[in-house]
C-alpha cells in the first residue's frame, strides 16, 4: 500500500490505522496539539484507532508547537 503523508511517499505491506501511523513516525498522541487529516477530513482523536489508511490516502500530521 502507498500514501503520502506530510507530501512524502510512504510503502506499507499491511493496513493501518491512523493511531498505528502516528507510532511508526515517533508522534507522540497528546491531547491538544496534534490533528490528522485524511484525504482533507480532519479525523477526530477517538477515531484514530478505527480509521484504517487506504492505499493511495494523502496523510497530513500537523503538530502544533508553542513558542516566544
Amino acid at each position: 500500500m502507498r500514501i503520502k503523508v506530510n507530501g512524502e511517499y510512504f510503502d506499507f505491506e499491511k493496513p493501518i490505522n491512523i493511531l498505528e501511523l502516528i507510532e511508526t513516525f515517533g508522534v507522540k498522541l497528546r491531547p491538544v496539539g496534534l490533528a490528522v487529516a485524511v484525504n482533507e477530513d480532519i479525523i477526530p482523536k477517538s477515531k484514530y484507532q478505527e480509521v484504517f489508511i487506504k492505499d493511495g490516502d494523502c496523510i497530513e500530521i500537523i503538530e502544533l508547537v508553542g513558542g516566544g
